[in-house]
């Protein structure tokens, strides 16, 4: 893996079972790893020059992992993060998105989840080629028939499902079914990726 050896990755986790574990396969996979036992910590290490990619928790004590990206936005460290949490909620992944995550991964998750998404992560070009991406979401949207996109817009505000079958008046189940034809058309792997092509609509 000679293309990542010398990245970066900070795995901020107040759980040091999970800190540990996480910065043990990373090194594995030749990340140059480092972990904080909370948000402060790492906030107090960041300066704007850093390179590479923060993988946080979420629900950290004194410090949310949503506040810590504020933080950094405000301090002008804009750096891809990856959120892992065992607590997800969609309105939650939806503020972490909006504010630049790269993605938002429910505990538990196989190794291969978080690589992959360190991979996007920290590819050459990520944060480029906005006006390509959104020829790319404006295409696919027009393939969504008016139900499909209302139900995009309802789940990418935060709806759950039955927030949106009560909202449209159709069954749960209904939703569930336009849920999936919406991420197929998509494209969407996760939901946060189709939360990134929404803004891109935007």
């Amino acid at each position: 893996m000679s293309t990542v050896e010398t990245l970066s990755v900070w795995v901020v986790d107040d759980d040091s079972a999970v800190r540990d574990s996480l910065c043990a396969l990373l090194m594995g996979e030749g990340y140059d790893a480092q972990g904080f036992d909370g948000a402060r910590a790492f906030l107090d290490f960041a300066h704007p020059g850093l390179r590479g990619c923060l993988v946080s928790d979420v629900r950290m004590p004194l410090m949310s992992g949503l506040e810590l990206q504020h933080a950094l936005h405000e301090r002008g460290i804009r750096i891809p993060t990856i959120f892992i949490t065992g607590h997800g909620d969609i309105p939650m992944a939806v503020q972490a998105v909006q504010g630049g995550a790269v993605d938002f991964i429910e505990k538990p998750f196989p190794n291969q989840a978080l690589l992959d998404a360190l991979h996007k992560a920290l590819a050459p070009g990520f944060d480029a080629g906005t006006a390509g991406r959104q020829a790319g979401a404006r295409a696919r949207v027009a393939l969504l028939t008016e139900r499909e996109r209302q139900v995009m817009d309802l789940v990418v505000a935060g709806l759950s499902n039955k927030e949106v079958a009560q909202r449209l008046g159709i069954s749960p189940r209904t939703v569930d079914v336009h849920r999936t034809h919406v991420m197929d058309k998509m494209k969407a792997d996760s939901l946060p990726d189709l939360v990134r092509q929404a803004i891109l609509l935007e």
